[in-house]
């Protein structure tokens, strides 16, 4: 027998092992090895190396979550609209802050035109500044030079888009009238979009702000109007060189046409506004007044209780 010593433990080689009571000539021992990690069974083993996997793929499941919760926030709030913008909210505002060096004299200017077989009217306003205000202004009232319908109602007189009535929030609404008009430091502006960027801004400096339907964005139809049959209709739009101009149609014509004729006309952006043929009028700059829509419905049936878009004189205060 020989013994080999290396280091700790010993091992024996035995080149004849003894036999073993029992056991015959020739047969081999069984050799019984001892494991250091006596207490670890293999399936314990095994489910020791998964847990490094589960937490990774769990973490990553929640990272992919929030990622698709972000980006549907971003679309839900500068995409989904169906449209490209042309003015982002930040430049609607930067408008609204322009300040005005000299001043310009009060008047509406009346321009006529067909195009795509539909008869308009425009309206480009000068020297005015815009509020909301929940009485018609009377005729006789020289201060104001244009005035019409701005947000729509229930039966019951309740406003059914955002509106804003000096600074004050009338009435929160997020749905399909993705056009506003906003006006705030003797400016005004119209625009397309889901935030409530501008509608914040007209808050903090006392302006006004309502929402409408799109009729044109970026020189683009949107996918659908939700308004249909043949009725006189009427907007506000935005020509390439930011002039804003009120505009009504001679005849009843679908939301389609009023837009389409809208877009082959020139204008960049465009909103609807309510109110078909109801009353209103505008004043030249002498002063004279001229109707707009059908002079037997001034005044309107249900005075007091629904909003009007009101164009005064710059510095004139509305009662």
């Amino acid at each position: 027998m020989k013994e080999i010593e290396n280091e700790k433990p010993i091992i024996i080689i035995e080149e004849k092992p003894d036999v073993i009571p029992g056991q015959g000539e020739g047969e081999v021992p069984t050799i019984v090895v001892e494991r250091d990690d006596k207490n670890e069974s293999p399936a314990s083993a095994q489910k020791a190396k998964r847990w490094p996997w589960i937490v990774g793929s769990a973490l990553i499941t929640i990272v992919c979550c929030l990622a698709l919760w972000l980006g549907w926030r971003y679309y839900r709030a500068y995409n989904n609209i169906g449209v490209p913008v042309a003015v982002t909210s930040e430049q609607n505002i930067a408008k609204l802050q322009a300040f005005h060096s000299q001043p310009t004299t009060p008047e509406v200017i009346k321009t006529s035109d067909s195009i795509l077989g539909v008869a308009m009217n425009f309206y480009e306003m000068k020297g005015l500044r815009a509020e909301i205000a929940m009485s018609e202004p009377d005729t006789a009232d020289v201060s104001v030079y244009l005035y019409s319908r701005c947000s729509d109602y229930h039966k019951d007189f309740s406003i059914i888009s955002s509106l804003v009535m000096d600074g004050q929030e009338v009435k929160t609404v997020d749905g399909k009238r993705l056009g506003y008009f906003a006006g705030a430091d003797g400016n005004y502006v119209i625009g397309i979009g889901r935030d409530e960027d501008v509608k914040e801004y007209v808050k903090g400096r006392q302006g006004c702000f309502f929402r409408q339907y799109i009729l044109l964005s970026a020189g683009v139809l949107p996918r659908q109007f939700y308004l249909h049959g043949k009725v006189e209709r009427r907007g506000i739009g935005r020509m390439p060189d930011d002039k804003l101009y009120y505009i009504e149609t001679r005849h009843a014509e679908t939301m389609w046409d009023f837009a389409d004729a809208l877009r082959e006309y020139g204008f960049v952006d465009a909103i609807y506004i309510t109110g078909g043929y109801d009353y209103g009028f505008y004043r030249t700059a002498d002063g004279e007044r001229h109707h707009i829509g059908d002079p037997n419905r001034y005044p309107h049936k249900y005075p007091g209780q629904i909003p009007w878009l009101v164009f005064r004189k710059e510095g004139v205060s509305g009662s």
